[in-house]
């Protein structure tokens, strides 16, 4: 299981400058066949309705993400596919493990099922979708990991817990892949979080800064021993950004233009420790310099490294260069 992800190209931005609206699933559409054709061994989008804050305005392009990897399962032959991650507050778990059940059976056995405990309130509240405070949206993921496991193995599951419930839940087709969907939990809080994706997952997606990897690793492994499972089982990668460049000096460059495009001054980078926190999930450099410092992170114990390109608006080429390096620093 450690091998699941090793180095997966994540798209977190549909807006292009200078593509027409009709040309943006087609620039999708191009950027996961380069990543698949450079070799990243799975391609992600989000599971998000609006554009993230530090993305982007609110009313950027934001494609639906089961119905875009719908799509890419067919322009696709190899990479494996899914969100990071799914909120577990969108759709009920049981509905969840058909969709991602049918996106399995369409790719040829190449779905990964993500989820998360959700976090984007302001989202939540313009479309309508209930926010609970976290302790619930926690109770709601435990109890949807236990129904999505089953579901993916046909177990026809009767499941009654606080939040959901289900009675011999029915999934045919099943799942291509054998062992049914791999179940990735994303997100890094230490005190429920990170404890449920090494009771009940199959990988952990990091959100988190490259300085805090070690530590988390540390509380996947004492929480895989509490849960009697060997650290084998689960795959644990991190989401970060990259801004490459030929030199570092244009890497840095082109950092400083991303901040501005996006309303932040660039002169905050020359604080030492406004620069710190802005780049604790973010690498910026040329090849060499980036290789370095993901193989820092994998350091600390990660098994692959997900990265995405939003300073490269959606460029093909783009994401073969950042496959090359991605791949030299995990010796894939």
């Amino acid at each position: 299981m450690r091998d699941l992800v090793r180095a997966g190209y994540q798209i977190p931005l549909f807006t292009y400058p200078g593509v027409a609206p009709d040309g943006l699933f087609p620039r999708v559409v191009e950027q996961a066949t380069a990543a698949e054709d450079a070799g990243f061994d799975s391609v992600w989008v989000m599971d998000h309705f609006w554009q993230l804050p530090m993305l982007g305005a609110p009313d950027l392009e934001m494609l639906e993400g089961y119905t875009a990897l719908g799509a890419l399962a067919q322009a696709t032959r190899s990479a494996n596919l899914g969100t990071l991650v799914t909120g577990v507050t969108y759709r009920n778990p049981a509905l969840l493990a058909k969709i991602v059940t049918t996106l399995d059976v369409i790719s040829g056995g190449r779905a990964i099922c993500g989820i998360g405990a959700a976090w984007f309130e302001e989202e939540h509240v313009g479309l309508g979708f209930e926010f609970p405070p976290l302790k619930v949206r926690f109770e709601m993921l435990e109890e949807a990991l236990q129904i999505l496991r089953p579901m993916f193995l046909g177990e026809r599951p009767t499941f009654r817990g606080t939040h959901y419930r289900t009675a011999e839940a029915i999934n045919s087709p099943l799942p291509l892949r054998p062992g049914g969907v791999p179940i990735m939990v994303g997100g890094s809080g230490e005190r429920r979080t990170l404890p449920l994706g090494a009771r009940y997952a199959d990988a952990i997606n990091l959100s988190a800064g490259a300085d805090e990897l070690g530590r988390k690793v540390e509380v996947i492994d004492a929480a895989l021993t509490a849960a009697g499972r060997a650290r084998d089982e689960l795959n644990v990668s991190w989401l970060c950004t990259l801004v490459l460049a030929d030199t570092a000096e244009a890497a840095e460059e082109k950092f400083r233009t991303m901040l501005a495009e996006r309303g932040m001054d660039p002169a905050v980078l020359d604080d030492p420790g406004v620069r710190a926190m802005v780049t604790a999930r973010i690498l910026v450099g040329d090849a060499d310099g980036v290789v370095s410092q993901l193989r820092s992170a994998l350091g600390a114990g990660l098994d692959g490294i997900i990265v995405n390109l939003p300073a490269d608006g959606g460029d093909p080429a783009a994401v073969g260069r950042a496959a090359e390096v991605v791949r030299s620093a995990v010796g894939a």
